[in-house]
């Protein structure tokens, strides 16, 4: 089962605070962790808001507002994306995150093609997408 971990933005994330050398150095050991155990398949920390834009589609025309955007609680920072066994897994791996000033992460499990209706995804497309992430997948020991 592959989740998004979501990392909220803070205050300190949106206004461009850089972690202490601490904390990148324990979130680079977190991060071997879950490479040695083989379930890291992406994962980053992303620029403020600021740096954004959203795109709105809305029949046929395209908005693009820049930011920075007001509600930080509703930002992201960063994400991981982990493929586990189960919830219960994935809820193991997030309570091992070196975070320890109010930090808040979301955890959404990604659709997978067995989560839609048979007739919904053609072999050739489900053909693709597997062969496709097979490739993506990371080197593990």
């Amino acid at each position: 089962m592959r989740f998004m971990v979501i990392v909220k933005a803070t205050p300190e994330s949106e206004a461009g605070v850089m972690p202490s050398s601490e904390m990148i150095a324990a979130m680079g050991r977190y991060n071997d962790e879950l490479i040695k155990a083989g379930v890291l398949l992406a994962g980053d920390g992303l620029q403020s808001s600021a740096k954004g834009a959203r795109i709105k589609f809305d029949n046929g025309n395209v908005t693009i507002t820049d930011g920075p955007f007001a509600e930080t609680k509703e930002l992201i920072a960063g994400y991981w994306m982990i493929d586990v066994k189960s919830r219960e897994d994935a809820l193991a791996w997030i309570k091992r995150i070196p975070f320890t000033d109010g930090e808040e992460v979301e955890l959404r499990k990604v659709f997978e093609a067995s989560d839609f209706a048979m007739d919904a995804v053609s072999e050739e497309a489900l053909t693709k997408e597997k062969a496709w992430r097979e490739q993506q997948r990371p080197l593990t020991n």
